[in-house]
C-alpha cells in the first residue's frame, strides 16, 4: 500500500541566498553593469520622462501645428529619409560588389573611400561649410579664377541648402553601408557563380538571381536601421545649414534646438515626442525582421 508523506511549513528545504545561487561571472557581470545602469537611468531614463511630463499639455502641440517650421520640418524629414536614405542604399549595394574583387588598387581605394566615415563629423562637417563660404570659400574662389565671376551663394537657397545636408549625410555613412553589405557579399558561395558564368549567365543575371535573393533580408534590415539612425542625424544638417535660411532646412532633430534657443522648452519637447510616429513602426518592423 503505497504512503503520502505530508511536510509541514517546516519540513520546506530552504533556498539558498542570492549570492551563492551567483556564478563569479555573474557577480562580476552585475558590478560591470550596476555603473552603465545607473548612468542610463540618471542621464537617459530620467531626460525622456522629464520631456514627455513637459510635453503633456496639448496647447504645445496646437502651437507646433500652427507653426509652419514644423510643417516645414516635417517635410523634411521625409525628404530626407525617402530620398536619402534610398539613394545611398543602392549605391552602397552597388560599391559593395565592386570593392569585394581581388585587385590591389581597389583595396587602396577601399581605404580612401572609407576615411569619411572614420573621421569625425564636426570637423568635416564644418570644413565643407567654410568651403562653401559665399566670400571667402575655396569653391567659390576656384569658380572666380576660372570665370571671373563670383559663385553662388551655395547655402542661401533652401533647396540646394537640404541637398547638399543630404548629400553630406550620404558622403559620412556610405562606407558603413557598403562594408556591411559587402560581409553579406562575401557569405555567398562562389561555386554559384562559377556555375551561372558557365551557364552565360550576364552580370545582370547574376545579380538579380544569385545576388541580391541572397542579400536582401541584410538590405532591408540595414534600410530600416539607417531610417531610425537618420531620424537623429543632427549634425548633417545643423552644422552645416544651421536650419536656415530662414530656418526652411530644418528637420525635426533640429527642430527642437530652434525651439530652445528661443526659450520654448515645452514645444522643443513636443516636437522631439512628433518624432515617436516615425520611430516606433520603425523600431517594430526591424525587431519583427530580425527576429526571424
Amino acid at each position: 500500500m503505497a504512503t503520502m508523506t505530508l511536510r509541514t511549513p517546516d519540513d520546506t528545504v530552504p533556498r539558498r541566498p542570492l549570492s551563492a545561487r551567483l556564478s563569479t561571472p555573474q557577480v562580476w557581470g552585475i558590478v560591470l553593469l550596476a555603473p552603465y545602469m545607473l548612468v542610463f537611468l540618471a542621464f537617459v531614463v530620467y531626460p525622456v520622462c522629464y520631456g514627455l511630463w513637459l510635453a503633456r499639455h496639448p496647447a504645445s502641440y496646437v502651437a507646433l501645428y500652427h507653426d509652419p517650421i514644423f510643417a516645414r520640418a516635417a517635410i523634411n524629414t521625409l525628404i530626407f529619409l525617402v530620398i536619402g536614405i534610398n539613394f545611398k542604399m543602392v549605391v552602397a549595394l552597388f560599391l559593395s560588389g565592386f570593392f569585394i574583387q581581388e585587385r590591389s588598387w581597389i583595396k587602396w581605394l577601399s581605404v580612401l573611400f572609407i576615411l569619411p566615415w572614420a573621421v569625425p563629423s564636426i570637423p568635416t562637417i564644418l570644413s565643407v561649410r567654410f568651403m562653401f563660404n559665399p566670400e571667402w570659400g575655396m569653391v567659390n574662389q576656384l569658380i572666380f579664377k576660372l570665370t571671373g565671376e563670383d559663385g553662388p551663394n551655395w547655402l542661401n537657397d533652401p533647396t540646394v541648402a537640404l541637398t547638399m545636408a543630404i548629400g553630406m549625410h550620404i558622403w559620412k555613412s556610405l562606407p558603413f553601408w557598403t562594408l556591411i553589405l559587402m560581409t553579406g557579399r562575401l557569405a555567398i558561395p562562389g561555386d554559384l557563380f562559377e556555375a551561372a558564368a558557365v551557364d552565360g549567365a550576364t552580370w545582370w543575371q547574376k545579380f538579380r538571381f544569385i545576388t541580391w535573393p541572397s542579400v536582401r533580408t541584410l538590405y532591408l534590415t540595414c534600410t530600416l536601421l539607417s531610417m531610425i539612425w537618420t531620424l537623429g542625424d543632427f549634425n548633417s544638417v545643423y552644422l552645416l545649414t544651421g536650419g536656415g535660411p530662414a530656418d526652411l532646412t530644418h528637420v525635426l532633430s533640429t527642430l527642437g534646438i530652434r525651439y530652445l534657443r528661443l526659450d520654448q522648452l515645452s514645444l522643443a519637447m513636443a516636437s522631439i515626442v512628433c518624432a515617436l510616429p516615425f520611430v516606433v513602426p520603425l523600431m517594430y518592423f526591424m525587431m519583427k525582421r530580425l527576429s526571424r
